[in-house]
């Protein structure tokens, strides 16, 4: 005699294969949405922030290097407190990086803007 099995999201009886877990592929989303919870949106989150970033940088420096100003930045809704890595150059210039796009501070409001080459 087969042991009953009941679903973890909404308790119904699961029926089918003995390895089936889950009642539904409904009970089956809801139940893993669940598990991952805040963290996943959190991560989501700064993922998207780290994209359009990246997309501001790509969008503003087609050819692989150029000089922009601040404003050009802001108004394209470029978030500075996220990026993925720093670059620091033996003069001592601090280079913020998305992904392979990178931006340097420079005087008077302005921007290099560069791209990393593999």
């Amino acid at each position: 005699m087969e042991e009953k099995r009941f679903c973890p999201e909404c308790g119904d009886p699961v029926y089918g294969r003995t390895d089936k877990k889950f009642c539904s592929d409904q009970c089956r989303n809801a139940y893993n949405n669940k598990s991952i919870g805040y963290s996943d949106n959190y991560t989501r989150r700064v993922n998207n922030i780290l994209k359009r970033n990246r997309k501001i940088l790509h969008e503003l420096n087609p050819t692989g290097k150029t000089k922009v100003h601040l404003n050009q930045l802001k108004r394209k809704g470029f978030d500075f407190n996220y990026h993925t890595h720093l670059y620091i150059t033996q003069n001592g210039n601090t280079y913020y990086f998305v992904y392979e796009q990178g931006y340097l501070k420079l005087e008077n409001d302005f921007y290099a803007l560069v791209k990393r080459e593999n």
